[in-house]
C-alpha cells in the first residue's frame, strides 16, 4: 500500500477521465492538432509571441474552445464540460499555492543573502585540474539555490565560459558542463516551475516527487562528473582561473556568512521529517525573512527607505539587487510571487484545454491508442518518454512537454497500479531536461544564445541531459524502484 505522508496533496489524480464511445481518434486527436499546429505557427513564424507574453496560455485556451466544439458535435452538454473543468481547476490550488511560495522563497533568499552566499562559496572550488567537474556542481548548487537553470546559465554559466576559454578547454565541453549541473539543480531544488508543475499534473507531492526522482537523477549526474573528471584529466589546461572580481562584488553588496546556510538548512530539516510542503516552505520565507534584517540591513535599505518595505517587496514583486560586476546582476534579481504568474496562467489553461478534453472522453480515447502500443509497464514507461520528446520537438516548449502528457498519460499510470510518482519522475526525465537539446525550442535557443555555444557543440557533453531518458527507461526495464499503489503491477 502506499504510505499516507505520500498520498498526493494535490487531488488530481482523484478526477475521472470520462470514456465516450462515439468519439472516434480522429475527432479527439482535432484539438490536440490545432494546439500543436498553433504552437508551430507561434515558434516558427511568430518567433514565440503571436498573442504577446503569454501565447502558450491563450493557445491552450483556443485548443479547449477547439474541443468544446468537438464536444457540442457529438452531444456532450455544456455542463458535462465545464463539470471538469472545474474540478482541474480545484485540483491545483494548492500547487498554485505553493508557486507564490516558491516566488517569495527566491525573493527573500536573494535579500538575505542566501543565495549570494551559495555563489560565493560555490566559486571559491574552482581549481584548472578539476575544472569541468566543478562547473558541473557550481552551477547545480546555484541551480538548486534559485531553482531556474535559465538565470545559472545567464550568470555564473557565462563567467565559467569566459574562465574555461582562458583556460583554453572547448567551449561545448565547459557549455555541457553548465547545462547538465544547471539542470541537475533545476530538477531537484523545490523552487522550480518545472519540479513543482510535475507533481501538480501527475497527482503526487512535491517532495515525494523530489525523493522518488534521486532514484535516477543521482546515478545519471554521479555518471556525468566521472566522464567531466575524466575528460579534465586527459586534457591540458592554462592561465589562471581569476575569480576575484566576481568574489570581490559580492562581498562588497552582500554580507557573506556561513551562517546564512542556516535557512536552506531548516527547509531541507523539514522536508526530511515529511513536513507539508507549504510549512516548510513558508518556513524557508519567514527565517530568510529575519535573516535579511539581521545580516543584509544595507542591502534593504538600498531598495527601499523601509526595510520592511525591501523584504516585502522581494516576497510579493520584483527585487534587483545591483552590483559593480554585471555579469552578477542579473542572477541577483528575483520575481517574487509576481514571478511566478506566468507559469500559475500555464497551469490554469493547461487545465481549462484537458478539463475540457476529458468531458468530451478525448483523452480516453487516445489513451487507448497509445496504449495498444504499450501494454507492458516498460511500454508505457517508453510511450511517455517518446511523448514527451516529440512534444519537446513539435511544441519547442518543455511546460507544454509536461503538462499534455502528464494529463494523458495519468489514467494510464494509475490503471497499472503504478504509483503517481512514477509518472511525474519520467516527465522531468524526458520532459524538462531534453528540452535544452532541440536547436528550436526555447531552452535550446534560449541556451546557445546566453552561452554563444551551439546546441550542436554542446550536445555531445550535455551528458546529464540525454542520459536521463535512458536511465529512467533502464529503471522500467528492470523494474528498479518502480512504486506501485496496488498489484496490479504485472
Amino acid at each position: 500500500m502506499q504510505d499516507d505522508n505520500n498520498i498526493s496533496e494535490f487531488k488530481a489524480d482523484k478526477q475521472n477521465i470520462i470514456e465516450n464511445t462515439e468519439l472516434n481518434i480522429w475527432e479527439a486527436l482535432i484539438p490536440v492538432i490545432a494546439l500543436m499546429g498553433l504552437l508551430a505557427c507561434n515558434i516558427f513564424f511568430a518567433d514565440g509571441v503571436m498573442f504577446g507574453d503569454y501565447s502558450n496560455q491563450i493557445i491552450l485556451l483556443i485548443g479547449g474552445a477547439v474541443a468544446t466544439l468537438i464536444g457540442f458535435f457529438n452531444k456532450v452538454s455544456l455542463s458535462i464540460m465545464l463539470a471538469e473543468v472545474l474540478e482541474n481547476l480545484k485540483s491545483i490550488i494548492t500547487p498554485v499555492m505553493i508557486l507564490f511560495l516558491v516566488g517569495a522563497l527566491a525573493g527573500t533568499w536573494l535579500v538575505s543573502g542566501v543565495i549570494p552566499a551559495m555563489v560565493y562559496y560555490g566559486l571559491q572550488v574552482l581549481n584548472p585540474s578539476i575544472f569541468l567537474p566543478a562547473c558541473v556542481i557550481i552551477c547545480a548548487i546555484i541551480s538548486i539555490a534559485t531553482g531556474s537553470s535559465w538565470t545559472t546559465s545567464a550568470t555564473v554559466g557565462i563567467a565559467l565560459i569566459g574562465i574555461g576559454s582562458a583556460l583554453e578547454i572547448n567551449t561545448g565541453m565547459i557549455a555541457g558542463a553548465v547545462i547538465s549541473g544547471a539542470y541537475f539543480g533545476d530538477k531537484m531544488s523545490p523552487l522550480s516551475d518545472t519540479t513543482n508543475l510535475a507533481p501538480a499534473i501527475a497527482g503526487t507531492d512535491l517532495f515525494a516527487h523530489i525523493r522518488y526522482m534521486t532514484l535516477t537523477t543521482v546515478p545519471t549526474i554521479l555518471i556525468t562528473l566521472i566522464v567531466f573528471s575524466i575528460i579534465s584529466a586527459t586534457i591540458e589546461t592554462s592561465g589562471n582561473a581569476d575569480i576575484s572580481n566576481l568574489l570581490g562584488s559580492i562581498n562588497g553588496t552582500f554580507i557573506i556568512t556561513p551562517w546564512l546556510f542556516l535557512v536552506p538548512l531548516a527547509v531541507i530539516i523539514l522536508i526530511l521529517i515529511k513536513a507539508k510542503p507549504i510549512i516548510a516552505l513558508s518556513a524557508g520565507v519567514l527565517i530568510a525573512a529575519i535573516f535579511a534584517f539581521i545580516f543584509q540591513p544595507e542591502v534593504l535599505n538600498n531598495i527601499s527607505s523601509s526595510k520592511m518595505s525591501s523584504v516585502i517587496s522581494s516576497i510579493f514583486t520584483d527585487t534587483q539587487i545591483a552590483t559593480d560586476n554585471e555579469k552578477l546582476n542579473e542572477l541577483f534579481s528575483a520575481g517574487g510571487m509576481k514571478g511566478m504568474l506566468w507559469t500559475i496562467f500555464l497551469i490554469i489553461c493547461a487545465m481549462v484545454f484537458g478539463g475540457v478534453m476529458d468531458g468530451i472522453g478525448a483523452l480516453a480515447r487516445i489513451t487507448r491508442v497509445l496504449l495498444s502500443f504499450a501494454s507492458s509497464v516498460f511500454g508505457l514507461f517508453a510511450s511517455t518518454v517518446i511523448s514527451c520528446l516529440g512534444l519537446n520537438t513539435i511544441a519547442s516548449d518543455q511546460y507544454l512537454a509536461i503538462v499534455i502528457p502528464g494529463k494523458m498519460f495519468k489514467k494510464a499510470f494509475d490503471d497499472k497500479g503504478l504509483a503517481p510518482e512514477n509518472l511525474s519522475r519520467t516527465l522531468e526525465d524526458s520532459g524538462t531536461v531534453t528540452s535544452v537539446l532541440i536547436p528550436w525550442n526555447t531552452c535550446g535557443a534560449y541556451q546557445s544564445g546566453v552561452l554563444g555555444v551551439g546546441v550542436g557543440e554542446y550536445f555531445f557533453y550535455a551528458i546529464f541531459n540525454w542520459l536521463s531518458p535512458f536511465t529512467t527507461l533502464l529503471f522500467a526495464a528492470l523494474r528498479i524502484k518502480i512504486k506501485i499503489l496496488s498489484t496490479k503491477l504485472t
